[in-house]
Formats: structure tokens, C-alpha cells, sequence
């Protein structure tokens, strides 16, 4: 791991490495450890120029996901004017390595460690590695659903170092939330946020609500409830969620232990 947030670089296991790992998936969780993101396992994407991806969550077929999370790394010099097929889709790009320019409607952004875009359904946006290492992101995609009277949200860039985390009552800043959006600002249908809990700190209950929720573990390890089952999990580990499952926490140490959080919000379920 370089820089501040836990990325994969690839390679493979020796054959000498035992199978046994922590990966799982059921019908209510699955949890992607950090040592399945191997060279063998990363796709490519139309119109990306030195590029490969780790596709860590897409919908399923009898699934309730609603979105789709990549960790995407481009090589320098790499990129595309044409990342984004599906005029519906929305995105989040959350930088962990490196830096990658961002276009959005000809305006140039360099991102940086920490680095966050939101792109609105239907933006016109390209991304280029122009520096010379690889840089590596998150991309979340989700179908945008619009209302009726309601705006679609604009597209903006910042970093997470700009942003004071807000403290969850009660728990004397153990347990905090940098949010990227106002949580009343209904124009948005998905948050991508950054869950962050200092050493001993803990989800107290189990969470069982309507969200879906992706997690990447951006630092640190912890003990997490996922339905019945508590996991041990730790940086670059991903976990996904669906709706209703049942989460809790508590942070191992000896550092703080954050993770990268999806949810879908503000709409009705669709019927």
C-alpha cells in the first residue's frame, strides 16, 4: 500500500499459496477480500486506453442491486474521451492512487488521493492519465432515477480532505460521516460517503434498513456483522449488502478504520 487509501496493484498468488481465504457470498452479503482482485480476475472497457478494472459489484438477476462499483486503474498515458456508454447513468469517481485529469463539459480537474467527481446522467466527461504512475479510482454507476419537479443534480469535484467529518450523536467524534452531499437535497438518489471510526469505536445495533449498501475498506480492520455472521475484514476488502441485512461493527485498531460507503436513497421503491 502507497499513499493514504489501500488500493489492489494486481499479480498473482504462488502455487504454493493454500485456497483457503474469507471470500463469501450468500443470498443476503458477499465479501470480496483484497486477495481475490488478482491480474486474473480484472476486465477491460470499450473505448479505455491502458486500462483494467476489478468489477466488484454489478445487478444480478433476482437481486435487488442497484448499482455497480469498479476499482478502475490506468496506466500513464491511458484513459478514454468516451468513458461513460449509458446516457442514464450517473457516477461517482473516488481516487485512491495516483492522479487522473477529469474533463467535465471542457473544464480540466486534477484529482488527486482523495480526490471525488459526481457526474449527473447525460454529462459530457473524459478522464486521462497524464502523470507517470498509475492512477486508481473508485467508479460507482447507477441508473439516475428522476422525479417529476425535481432538478438533476450538477456535477462538482472536491476532496475529501476539504470536507469536516460530521459526528453520528452521541459518540464524542468516534464515530463519524464525511458526506460529499446534503442529505436533504433530494435531487440525489445514491450516496457515495466515507464512514470513519476511530480505534474501539462501534456500530452499536444491528443496522437493518431499506438501503443497499457497497463498502470498500479504505484503512484499518474491524469485526463486521453481516446478517448472523461476524467477519473479520481489513483494508481493500469490499463488502456488499443487500437491502435489510442486518450490520454492526466494531474497530480492530490499531489505526482508524474507514470505508467507502454506497447507498441508494430519497426514492420510493420501485414496484
Amino acid at each position: 500500500m502507497n499513499g493514504r487509501y489501500y488500493a489492489p496493484t494486481g499479480g498473482l498468488p504462488p502455487q504454493t499459496q493454500l485456497t483457503t481465504d474469507r471470500a463469501v457470498f450468500t443470498e443476503a452479503y458477499a465479501v470480496l477480500p483484497r486477495g481475490t482482485m488478482t491480474d486474473i480476475v480484472t476486465s477491460n472497457l470499450p473505448f479505455w486506453d491502458g486500462t483494467r478494472v476489478w468489477i466488484l459489484a454489478r445487478p444480478l438477476s433476482g437481486f435487488a442491486e442497484t448499482f455497480s462499483q469498479y476499482i478502475v486503474e490506468v496506466s500513464p498515458g491511458g484513459g478514454s474521451q468516451r468513458p461513460e456508454p449509458d446516457p442514464r447513468a450517473e457516477g461517482v469517481l473516488f481516487v485512491v492512487g495516483g492522479e487522473l485529469v477529469v474533463t467535465i463539459g471542457g473544464t480540466a480537474h486534477t484529482l488527486g488521493e482523495g480526490g471525488y467527481a459526481y457526474l449527473p446522467p447525460g454529462t459530457g466527461w473524459n478522464a486521462r492519465n497524464e502523470g507517470g504512475e498509475p492512477a486508481r479510482f473508485h467508479w460507482v454507476r447507477k441508473a439516475y432515477e428522476a422525479v417529476e419537479g425535481i432538478a438533476v443534480p450538477e456535477a462538482f469535484v472536491t476532496n475529501e480532505r476539504d470536507i469536516e467529518p460530521a459526528p453520528m450523536p452521541g459518540t464524542g467524534g468516534a464515530w463519524t460521516t464525511t458526506r460529499f452531499v446534503d442529505p436533504a437535497d433530494l435531487r440525489h438518489d445514491m450516496h457515495v460517503n466515507i464512514v470513519n471510526f476511530q480505534p474501539g469505536a462501534a456500530i452499536p445495533f444491528p443496522e437493518t434498513h431499506v438501503m443497499e449498501h457497497g463498502l470498500y475498506v479504505l484503512e484499518g480492520k474491524a469485526v463486521y456483522l453481516l446478517n448472523k455472521d461476524w467477519v473479520e475484514v481489513q483494508e481493500g476488502d469490499f463488502m456488499w449488502l443487500r437491502a435489510f441485512c442486518p450490520q454492526a461493527c466494531y474497530a480492530g485498531g490499531p489505526g482508524r478504520f474507514r470505508y467507502l460507503l454506497y447507498k441508494d436513497v430519497n426514492r420510493h421503491p420501485k414496484l
